[in-house]
């Protein structure tokens, strides 16, 4: 597998809007989705048929609050399925995510006498980012179901509303290391626009549809020209993502490197030796500090 830099790959990036949306979002391509749905959501039973719902959801009234999902369905079962593609983290994407799956509950509510029986709905959300890090072993987890939970016998108190978390950069198996079906739409994902040639484990199976439903000379020049302005608008994300993690990093190595300072002046220790310590300037530091005494 090669990298690909140039925008004109062989195969569809599908962690972009237009990506996404014709690999999962349309009637020729629903088969992909019930596939994936069947791998990632712990159901009693499978998933035949799925029929595509408005993607925009409205509150009781126009006026109220809307929510735009990247795709929504149901089954065969009337449950309710929202799946969206998330490729920038968000400070309230919990809250989001709880507003959202709280629509499909509201709109089941039926004029006049009802008995307040519920089908269950499924919030699954791909992120291309980690959303899980307050433990140490959530880095081992890619996967994270949220559900409503009893506290103290830590069973259920209902499965009518349920979370399935997808953290794309903690999967980090190789290509020979793939053993599920799982592991090889995660790797599909993650990993589909760097493809030259078609990989060894599509072979025969649902992946070799997706990967031949992916292919980018069978974009007409309109969907080309929409293709391409969805990579750009994912890379510019990117790019914002990276540089804001730079600068991060970046403040906080000055952050540790101003309190070192402050240490080696409270050491008396000269200036031109903190000066080789930390790799600040003599200037630097006195911009930085500036209170700090002159020594040479």
């Amino acid at each position: 597998m090669n990298k690909i830099g140039k925008i004109e790959s062989r195969f569809l990036n599908p962690l972009t809007d237009f990506g996404f949306h014709r690999l999962f979002g349309t009637e020729s391509s629903k088969k992909f989705l019930i596939s994936f749905l069947n791998e990632v959501i712990r159901g009693e039973s499978l998933i035949t048929e799925i029929q595509y719902l408005p993607p925009i959801q409205w509150g009781f009234t126009e006026k109220e609050r809307k929510a735009v999902f990247d795709i929504f369905c149901t089954n065969e079962k009337k449950e309710y399925f929202i799946v969206e593609m998330q490729r920038a983290k968000q400070k309230y994407f919990r809250d989001r995510s709880l507003f959202y799956a709280s629509l499909p509950i509201q709109k089941q509510a039926p004029q006049g006498i009802w008995n307040f029986q519920l089908k269950a709905v499924y919030l699954v959300a791909i992120l291309d980012f980690v959303i899980f890090d307050e433990f140490e072993e959530d880095r081992d987890h890619v996967v994270e179901y949220v559900n409503l939970i009893r506290e103290r016998t830590k069973s259920y108190f209902s499965q009518k509303i349920n979370f399935v978390f997808v953290e794309l950069p903690k999967f980090i198996k190789k290509e020979e290391e793939l053993k599920t079906n799982f592991d090889r739409w995660l790797y599909s994902l993650k990993n589909m626009d760097k493809f030259e040639e078609f990989p060894i484990f599509v072979n025969g199976n649902i992946f070799e549809e997706l990967f031949q439903a992916a292919e980018t000379n069978k974009l007409t020049k309109k969907e080309m020209k929409e293709y391409k302005k969805s990579v750009l608008e994912y890379r510019d994300v990117k790019d914002s993502i990276e540089l804001a993690r730079e600068e991060s990093h970046e403040k906080g190595r000055e952050a540790e490197k101003i309190a070192i300072i402050l240490k080696c002046f409270q050491k008396n220790m000269p200036i031109e030796d903190i000066v080789f310590l930390t790799g600040f300037s003599k200037e630097q530091i006195i911009r930085l500090i500036p209170n700090a005494p002159n020594r040479s």
